[in-house]
């Protein structure tokens, strides 16, 4: 796929349809995305301790399904069909090692030690989406694949510490371009932080490499999500035959970390911790 295409694809998944114009929302929603985003973060707090060698992805899909279940949630992705892509069959996205993101759970994929899995977790409660995700260690790591995963959880808190009214979008992805490439890691070009709310994904854009003073400014009511994706070697990435899952090109690996956030009058509120 060329980069034309892979930048119309929003770091979750594919959205042919985007809202037009930059959704604020009003006190009101702002506590419903708070109560989502905890229970987002509350998900993968649930699912950590399974991320064990031997257990397999499909395990830890079923098992956020029958938890979002029984917090009265469901499963944002679960279904989702853009023009040209299948109906993605996961309730959450497991991306092992060279995998970006966008991995399908898969009863045959079984964590192995010194694997690193990104889950990737988008409940729907009340109407709302909370959005976030995290990469976790299995078992004993390389120190490189350690390296990484830390790199890009502080690459992104870079990034979010950006956030204030009359900020730029691209103060954030500068932020987080220049702790990433100093730690040895590129940054992923073709997936972006994205709008949201009442829908998975709404306008604006949110790069992770740019020019500071450039983009779009950040005004009190805006949501969006922040999730840098670094990889052990080169940024370009490619597709693979099932349509969803996205690999590097190279194939070495790949870590990524996400939060929701608000944008306040005062600063910036992280709406997906636990």
């Amino acid at each position: 796929m060329n980069q034309k295409n892979l930048l119309s694809i929003a770091a979750d998944f594919v959205q042919p349809s985007i809202n037009r114009g930059i959704v604020l929302l009003s006190a009101k929603e702002m506590d419903k995305m708070r109560r989502v985003g905890k229970l987002a973060a509350n998900l993968l707090n649930h699912l950590e301790p399974m991320v064990q060698p031997g257990v397999s992805t499909q395990a830890l899909n079923d098992e956020a399904a029958s938890w979002m279940q029984a917090h009265s949630a469901i499963s944002a992705t679960l279904g989702y069909a853009p023009p040209g892509h299948p109906p993605f069959t996961g309730s959450i996205c497991t991306s092992v090692n060279e995998v970006v993101c966008h991995g399908i759970p898969n009863p045959k994929q079984i964590l192995k030690d010194g694997d690193i899995i990104n889950i990737d977790v988008t409940p729907l409660l009340e109407g709302y989406h909370g959005d976030t995700s995290r990469t976790f260690l299995v078992g004993q790591v390389s120190a490189t694949a350690r390296k990484l995963v830390e790199a890009t959880q502080e690459s992104m808190m870079r990034g979010i510490a950006e956030i204030k009214p009359g900020a730029r979008i691209g103060d954030i992805g500068a932020a987080i371009q220049e702790y990433a490439e100093a730690s040895g890691f590129s940054v992923v070009r073709d997936m972006v932080g994205h709008g949201i709310g009442r829908q998975m994904h709404t306008e604006f854009q949110v790069p992770h490499y740019g020019k500071r003073g450039s983009g779009v400014k950040l005004r009190p009511g805006m949501v969006f999500t922040v999730e840098p994706m670094l990889n052990e070697g080169t940024y370009e990435l490619k597709f693979l035959a099932d349509r969803w899952t996205v690999i590097t090109k190279d194939k070495k690996l790949s870590a990524q970390f996400e939060h929701t956030v608000a944008v306040t009058d005062k600063g910036v509120e992280i709406l997906t911790l636990a």
